[in-house]
């Protein structure tokens, strides 16, 4: 089980770092959200939750064996500003904000399901609980996110118009 427990280590590091690009991202997307304060809130809801996700992961990794990824978690802060910045000029960043929002979640879940099979697998029942835990709070992200798509889309398109009539 050694080889199990070094691939759970570096995948524990790659969720980290992955829930540190997570709420970096999370913060740009927040301050630039007017108009949709269920969005922005259910945001700011779950960048505290990742904020938190990101602790206990970094609590599990201690008890795991390998280095720390330092330059990994600065790597990811720098993508998720970068990512936040991509959209900055696009007209339909409201769109394209809850798109990338749930592609994330999905692949979150994707990675706690790797992660939490593989303490199942090692018999670490704690990082077990922590990642079952994180797991469900992603999919509940994912869940609340894929039932605002629908509104949000119509909405942003109804504004749109509206916009475009007035400017006639």
């Amino acid at each position: 089980m050694t080889h199990a427990r070094d691939h759970f280590a570096v995948w524990l590091r790659d969720a980290h770092a992955m829930e540190v690009q997570g709420a970096t991202m999370l913060r740009s997307q927040i301050g630039r959200i007017e108009n949709y304060p269920d969005l922005r809130e259910r945001l700011q809801e779950h960048l505290a939750e990742t904020e938190d996700q990101a602790q206990s992961l970094r609590e599990l990794m201690e008890r795991a064996p390998g280095p720390q990824s330092v330059l990994k978690d600065v790597a990811s802060k720098l993508s998720g500003t970068a990512q936040g910045l991509t959209s900055l000029l696009a007209s339909d960043e409201i769109v394209r904000i809850c798109t990338s929002i749930y592609s994330f979640e999905h692949t979150e879940i994707a990675t706690y399901r790797v992660l939490f099979a593989a303490a199942d697998e090692i018999g670490d029942g704690k990082a077990v609980d922590v990642l079952g835990k994180i797991l469900d709070q992603e999919k509940a992200m994912a869940g609340w996110v894929e039932s605002y798509l629908d509104g949000m889309t119509r909405l942003y398109l109804m504004r749109e118009e509206r916009d475009l009539i007035a400017k006639r």
